[in-house]
């Protein structure tokens, strides 16, 4: 049985943007293990502190089966340069706890900060993160996600990104890019380097 996972931030006693979440638990629930009802995860989770930035991981299946709670350090993470790998055949359609096939891609980076995934000629994200690039002012996010993920759900919603079919090629045409997820939020890298 497949495990899978939530990536939920909190800061100051407060988990973030909860109803994404949810609404992402609770689909993979019903897509995978046919579970009828409903997780609400604000009445699960209990902030270790009231104070300072924590991670919160929710590992489950058809049931919560463990939550687990660790500082969170915003250090600054240096993304500047993406190695290009190609995948024609992976699915992570769901946040799997098992993460052994973009780590067998992770490790095709050599020198590069992380990765991009191309899989049948199009973008789709980072090992850890969904993409999104600027042009003509506007910040665009792959229409071919491996995940749909919270932060991206959370900005298509209010119309801060929009989606486009973004080709190997196109990639050239950037320079700026942002990363996000639950917790780095919209990390904008200017001037990224790619690697092929």
């Amino acid at each position: 049985m497949n495990k899978l996972l939530e990536t939920i931030k909190i800061v100051n006693g407060k988990a973030q943007f909860l109803e994404y979440h949810n609404a992402r638990l609770n689909y993979a629930r019903r897509m995978l293990f046919n579970a009828q009802n409903y997780i609400n995860l604000k009445k699960i989770i209990q902030a270790p502190s009231q104070n300072g930035i924590y991670k919160c991981r929710i590992i489950y299946s058809k049931t919560i089966e463990r939550i687990e709670y660790s500082p969170y350090c915003e250090k600054n993470r240096n993304f500047k340069t993406f190695k290009v790998v190609q995948d024609n055949n992976i699915v992570y359609n769901h946040k799997y706890l098992n993460r052994s096939h973009l780590n067998s891609l992770v490790a095709l980076k050599d020198e590069a900060d992380e990765i991009i995934i191309i899989k049948k000629g199009f973008v789709t994200d980072s090992s850890i993160a969904n993409l999104a690039f600027l042009y003509k002012n506007k910040w665009i996010t792959p229409i071919t996600p491996l995940l749909k993920g919270t932060m991206r759900e959370r900005l298509l919603r209010e119309n801060k990104i929009i989606v486009a079919a973004i080709t190997l090629e196109d990639l050239n045409k950037f320079s700026n890019m942002a990363m996000m997820n639950a917790l780095l939020g919209f990390y904008i890298v200017k001037n990224f380097k790619l690697i092929f």
